[in-house]
């Protein structure tokens, strides 16, 4: 039995304006009666922690948070949600105009403006139910396509080959959700007002402030407040934040491949996998490896 069919669905809502939060819900106990809503958080960090302890089946987010967005919320939740358990539903709860709300209409999750409308809502609520009905019954994070391809298959096979192809079927189904993932935080960051593109880097060395060319970088890595840049043959540290730098670098020539890493595409010699499936990428005239979170495993894939 699955989980959306032994118990009554589970929300999250996270919202830093408690009128708000509390009118989202209370439409929502009118509209989804059977809804539990586990747990209400004010701010991202929060979403965070309850979510990946609480594990819910949809989760409402707030755009603008403090602490973290609910962008920034998601992406951190995909990264380290446990492997084999279903990634949330995603409703995010926002502000933006309608001509910015574009595009979630392409995107794999739904949103509610504020303040809530019952309209609105409603129809977000059909949605999610009918998300929750196609997915019962399919392995864990699976899609259905997947696990009906994995059971015709595995008919006709022996016993060894049967698990095979639902190994396969459950990769596919990962890989699906990784790429609809992907796709939104991609979409949803393309609507924030874009940055001034960087010439240089300057990065404080002693007394003196040392010039770096953006060619010169192999990667970005985020040291608590500091962004340590790896060039060929030296590194330095700069006071600013990955989520900040992003939007100031060329999205062709440098690629957000972790939360916590931006690497330079020139410089990327091999994307490898391990025998857990685990993707790695090795560098051009660089020593390290640097580890590829599967939702930007897309980036690799053969041409």
């Amino acid at each position: 039995m699955s989980q959306h069919t032994a118990r009554a669905p589970r929300a999250l809502i996270a919202e830093d304006e408690p009128i708000l939060a509390a009118a989202l819900a209370h439409a929502l106990q009118r509209l989804w009666p059977e809804l539990d809503i586990v747990a209400t958080c004010p701010n991202g960090v929060d979403a965070l922690r309850q979510g990946l302890a609480l594990q819910p089946d949809i989760l409402f987010l707030d755009i603008k948070m403090p602490g973290k967005t609910g962008l920034e919320a998601a992406e951190e939740l995909a990264e380290q949600w446990p492997e084999g358990v279903p990634f949330p539903h995603i409703v995010f709860v926002t502000a933006y105009d309608e001509y910015a709300l574009a595009a979630f209409e392409q995107a794999a999750a739904d949103y509610v403006l504020k303040p809530v409308n019952d309209a609105r809502l409603g129809k977000t609520v059909e949605r999610l139910q009918q998300r929750l009905r196609d997915s019962a019954g399919t392995p864990p994070a699976a899609t259905a396509s997947a696990a009906t391809s994995a059971s015709s298959a595995s008919s006709a096979l022996p016993a060894s080959a049967s698990a095979s192809a639902a190994v396969q079927a459950d990769a596919a189904g990962i890989a699906a959700g990784d790429d609809n993932m992907a796709r939104l935080l991609a979409q949803l960051q393309a609507m924030l007002p874009p940055a001034p593109r960087l010439q240089m880097i300057r990065a404080a060395v002693g007394n003196s402030v040392r010039m770096i060319a953006l060619a010169d970088v192999v990667y970005f890595e985020a040291l608590d407040k500091y962004i340590n840049v790896v060039c060929h043959d030296s590194e330095a540290l700069i006071r600013t934040s990955l989520k900040e730098l992003l939007p100031q670098l060329d999205p062709q020539q440098f690629w957000q491949i972790h939360r916590g890493t931006i690497v330079n595409a020139s410089a990327i010699a091999t994307a490898v996998r391990d025998e857990a499936g685990k993707l790695s990428l090795t560098l051009r005239q660089h020593p390290a490896q640097l580890r590829v979170s599967p939702l930007y495993a897309h980036l690799f894939r053969q041409m």
